[in-house]
């Protein structure tokens, strides 16, 4: 036993080398090629002295992780000259011929996103052989399945260092070339008809059951996705580890139950994983997700735990050879991190809590423990929340989410009989339903999450705290040295004072941390719009971001109870995603144009409670306070900009102790060139555009000159907003940039000719300045 750890141990600097190694290909591919010619050299020169050595196995391992750190950066190397042409197309209309790899899902802006491994990419007609990943977005149309041959035009945007795509390609036309044929036909096919007969269902429980059982949540309400995300259950409604491992165990199980040997219950197994695999489409990340949890289960089911370390390296090793770039992906991380500790961490927790409460529980409890410790700092290094719930949440969940999948599995290779697939499906809606009923009640109780800044730091505490509970919980089983727990103990008695402080500052104190004067406040809410203008007491917000618990957070700091005016500038998810948090508490709404029965039924639930509903258009104006607002774009019936970005809701609001301000929604550069025509004077405060994106209009900014241009985006957003060169735009046009990405929520005043600002955090935290207001 011991020399069996002993080797897997050996294999931990293995796969931590090629881990580094294609972190620092995909981040600097200029040195992939150098790594290739030390390795080899190293590899030569290690080999050399091991013919001379007595010590021949030490330093065949060190061979070894020589040869996967040169295989690692061979692979980025002969990848690199593919990724530098197609990063020659940024920004630019082009055509593109590919194979769709990856399931569908709807993004935050209401585009249906996957992958595509290009074949061709260029101007419309005169597209040239290229083959990289991309990630693309278009409008919802059927047959893009995993291996449908497609092609799209629209506009690219190259992506930062480290991400998989080369490029992401915002698609306005979209054709099936060639649908998914063979296998893949066949499981796509199968998929739907599983979809179709799901949502017939009724809430809840519907819409998720496609997402346990097959990876499908096109289903999911952005409501139930949010609550997941906060409940810590979100890995359940797409394909992980946790799926796969619920087939292996389910399949390993059953052939037991029936006398099959342990060789039987492996093949087995492993063949209905691989069957898996091809149903809920065969996409890197679920690939990695069952090798991952196949490998971990196989050995602990096979008696090997202790081989668990050594084959979790083998499988970390294997893949990241193949595709260096998942290296830079939460996901990889967060699957390797899930199953080293299912695998090293579950164990001693089980004994430790057992000294508590009896084994069956114990167990229940030490598996989402474990994951939630192993996961924790990842999480932290690019989300902005940590849920708080997430173990208890997993625990309720725990058993109805096995029978989910399974039964939902069978219901979807029943299809061939409607009668047996329909009773099948109605049994898997009873645990979804629990599902989701779990996640929507554990995601509304107080302190279901908090909010942090992501980043190295925050990973580093979330590591430190992770590491203190996990001592403690353990006990004697593993730690021996009485310092050590105690000083776990002061850990996590710090951690819980901290929380408590912070917890009634956000809360009850949150009020007496803001200041009195301010009339304009951008919440920070990640990526989205939710900005306020305050007059006399009375509120308008302008949009409301996509996440309802930010939102509320933010109203709730600022003391805000009633929203005298709402002005929704468009109905992107991630400007109107959060409007159930406002429901009856709204006088008067300002909507630009309708264009799904979506839009009109959120615009319905906030007229059943009470709110008056207005179109808005060029010339609509009215007072807040004593501040004057005027709504100077879209214009009314306009056929040449349809409902969407382009035909934002464009508001102006002057006077009082407001300052002269503009809200510019995500208008693209051709409407704004257009408002421009008819705007005069100056600004003092500006809304960005498009979260910064690069589609401006320089001649607008230029028009304008604004004191201060608000950009409102997310940590790290997948869309690099703000992008550079509109941040030099408005410098250029002499404004003060403030962003909630970097700065947090963001206060604006205004007095004796001065506006003042207060930031939430930045490089001085908390910090003020007085700018000259040009009004």
């Amino acid at each position: 036993m011991n020399s069996t750890r002993v080797r897997d141990l050996r294999l931990v600097p293995l796969a931590l080398t090629v881990w580094g190694t294609a972190l620092g290909c995909v981040f600097f591919p200029a040195i992939a090629w150098w790594i290739v010619a030390i390795g080899v050299a190293v590899g030569l020169g290690i080999l050399a002295l091991i013919v001379q050595s007595k010590r021949r196995r030490r330093g065949g391992l060190l061979v070894v992780i020589a040869l996967a750190a040169v295989a690692t950066a061979m692979t980025a190397g002969f990848s690199i000259p593919q990724r530098d042409a197609a990063a020659e197309w940024d920004g630019r209309v082009v055509e593109v011929l590919g194979e769709v790899a990856s399931s569908a899902s709807t993004g935050s802006d209401g585009r249906l996103w996957f992958d595509v491994q290009t074949r061709a990419v260029g101007a419309s007609g005169a597209s040239e052989p290229l083959a990289v990943p991309m990630r693309v977005g278009t409008e919802r149309i059927p047959g893009l399945d995993l291996g449908a041959i497609i092609r799209v035009t629209g506009q690219t945007s190259v992506t930062d260092p480290g991400e998989r795509a080369a490029l992401v390609l915002f698609g306005n036309n979209v054709e099936v070339v060639i649908p998914a044929q063979g296998v893949f036909g066949v499981a796509a096919h199968t998929r739907e008809e599983f979809v179709k007969r799901a949502t017939g269902l009724p809430e809840p429980g519907a819409g998720l059951l496609p997402g346990l059982a097959v990876g499908d949540t096109r289903a999911v309400s952005e409501e139930l996705n949010a609550a997941m995300l906060t409940s810590g259950l979100s890995h359940l409604t797409a394909v992980s580890g946790a799926n796969c491992a619920i087939v292996v165990g389910a399949v390993f199980w059953l052939v037991a139950l029936c006398g099959g040997g342990r060789m039987l219950r492996i093949t087995l197994a492993m063949t209905a994983l691989a069957a898996f695999v091809v149903l809920v489409t065969p996409e890197p990340s679920v690939i990695r997700a069952a090798t991952m949890a196949g490998l971990a289960m196989l050995t602990l089911m096979c008696g090997r735990p202790s081989a668990g370390v050594g084959v979790l390296c083998l499988a970390v090793v294997g893949i990241l050879v193949a595709d260096p770039w998942l290296a830079a992906t939460p996901g990889f991380a967060l699957s390797a991190a899930a199953t080293g500790a299912l695998i090293v961490l579950a164990p001693p927790l089980t004994r430790g809590l057992e000294r508590w409460m009896p084994l069956p529980l114990a167990l229940a409890l030490a598996i989402p423990l474990a994951a939630q410790l192993g996961c924790g700092p990842i999480i932290a290094l690019f989300s902005e929340q940590q849920s708080l719930i997430g173990v208890a949440a997993n625990i309720l969940a725990a058993p109805a989410a096995p029978i989910a999948t399974v039964i939902g599995l069978l219901a979807c290779l029943a299809a061939p009989i409607p009668a047996l697939a329909d009773l099948l499906a109605a049994s898997a809606w009873l645990p979804a339903a629990w599902i989701s009923t779990t996640a929507t009640i554990t995601a509304d109780l107080p302190g279901a999450q908090i909010l942090v800044v992501p980043g190295i730091g925050m990973a580093v505490l979330v590591a430190v705290l992770s590491v203190a509970l996990g001592v403690v919980l353990c006990g004697t089983t593993r730690v021996h040295n009485r310092w050590v727990r105690i000083g776990s103990v002061i850990v996590l008695l710090v951690a819980v004072a901290l929380t408590g402080a912070r917890a009634l500052l956000a809360g009850p104190l949150a009020v007496m941390t803001v200041p009195e004067g301010w009339s304009i406040a951008a919440c920070d809410v990640g990526q989205g719009d939710a900005l306020v203008v305050r007059s006399e007491g009375q509120i308008a917000l302008i949009d409301t971001g996509i996440d309802p618990d930010l939102l509320t957070s933010c109203l709730n700091s600022l003391s805000i109870d009633r929203i005298n005016m709402l002005v929704l500038t468009h109905f992107d998810a991630d400007h109107v995603g959060a409007v159930p948090a406002i429901i009856g508490r709204v006088d008067a709404v300002l909507h630009g144009p309708v264009d799904t029965p979506e839009d009109q039924r959120l615009l319905d639930a906030l007229a059943t409670e009470g709110a008056s509903l207005s179109l808005a258009s060029t010339g609509l104006h009215g007072m807040l306070g004593s501040a004057a607002w005027d709504v100077l774009w879209p214009r009314k019936d306009s056929a040449a900009f349809p409902a969407g970005n382009d035909a934002s809701v464009v508001v102006e609001f002057a006077g009082g102790e407001v300052p002269r301000s503009l809200f510019l929604g995500d208008l693209s550069e051709v409407p704004q060139r257009m408002l421009s025509a008819q705007l005069q004077g100056t600004y003092a405060v500006v809304k960005v555009a498009h979260h910064g994106s690069a589609d401006q209009d320089p001649g607008l900014y230029e028009r304008l000159q604004p004191a201060v241009a608000v950009f409102s985006a997310g940590v790290d957003n997948d869309y690099g907003h703000p992008r550079t060169d509109t941040l030099a735009l408005l410098e250029a046009a002499g404004a003060q940039s403030l962003r909630t990405d970097l700065q947090g929520r963001i206060l604006i005043g205004a007095a004796d000719g001065k506006l003042t600002v207060w930031t939430e955090r930045a490089e001085d935290p908390g910090s003020t300045a007085d700018v000259d207001d040009p009004g």
